[in-house]
């Protein structure tokens, strides 16, 4: 047990926010904290993988992505138009024919960004590949993303009251995890099934099996989709422990979806 002058000497890097582009939710309070664990919830296509990508992206730190929910191939080319700018779809074209050697400087820049591709992995193996991390950099990630919390292979569920339960269990082992870790941990996950199309602001009640006790943040996300295929994300933060909250999602920041490069540029509103 520790005393408060203590746990100051003893906190580390726990609550020290990672870098973000999001402008809008750093007006409302809302970090990504060393240390903590949060949820990204949106309905299916309405983009939290892009959400999440462009976070792990953002000012080069070292970051662990379990990718269980896409390939190789998808995320190289939607990574690399992040970083470079570039047209998606030239980079996955040039990709697929081999020719992608315009891009290897820029990708290598990012050498400690990893990514994990089972489609189904364990808790063993999110354990095995953490060490693996730590024993190849001497440190573990500041970012871990788990995309998304319903891969995770946590045994056989037999009914709906049994997967609430492992997914509020697996919800206190990621949480355990950022605290032993010092990374911020952020899982996907989806949405009710009355919040599915992602056309309007999801609350804290539409996150599926209702799993908002462990999680220090958790955002939702819903889309706007003019008729030129534009796209803009609101994103509302449900539950923030350290600042502003509005469990109805009402309250959000907006992002255009550059649809070339797949960045998200604030569209300085917040409402």
């Amino acid at each position: 047990m520790y005393s408060l002058a203590q746990s100051v000497a003893i906190r580390g890097a726990a609550g020290e926010p990672i870098p973000h582009p999001f402008t809008g939710l750093s007006r409302l309070e809302v970090e990504f904290r060393r240390g903590e664990f949060s949820l990204v919830v949106a309905g299916p296509g309405t983009g939290k993988s892009l959400f999440a990508l462009n976070l792990a992206l953002h000012g080069n730190i070292p970051v662990l992505y379990f990718s269980a929910d896409s390939g190789a191939a998808t995320q190289v080319s939607r990574a690399t138009s992040i970083i470079t700018g570039s047209d998606v779809r030239e980079v996955k074209r040039r990709l697929l024919e081999g020719d992608f050697n315009e891009y290897a400087g820029a990708l290598a820049q990012r050498w400690w960004v990893r990514f994990v591709y089972h489609a189904r992995p364990s808790l063993a193996d999110l354990e095995v590949t953490l060490a693996a991390y730590f024993e190849v950099f001497g440190c573990y990630p500041h970012l871990v993303v788990v995309d998304n919390i319903t891969n995770i292979d946590v045994g056989s569920i037999g009914d709906a009251e049994s997967f609430t339960f492992s997914l509020e269990g697996l919800c206190e082992y990621l949480s355990e995890m950022a605290r032993e870790t010092r990374a911020h941990v952020l899982a996907l996950h989806h949405v009710t099934g009355e919040h599915s199309d992602g056309t309007k602001p999801i609350p804290l009640s539409g996150v599926k099996g209702k799993i908002g006790r462990v999680p220090s943040l958790i955002l939702t996300i819903f889309k706007e989709i003019d008729g030129m295929d534009g796209r803009v994300l609101h994103v509302s933060d449900v539950k923030n422990r350290e600042g502003f909250e509005d469990s109805s999602g009402q309250t959000y920041s907006s992002y255009e979806l550059d649809r070339t490069s797949l960045r998200l540029v604030p569209a300085d509103a917040t409402f």
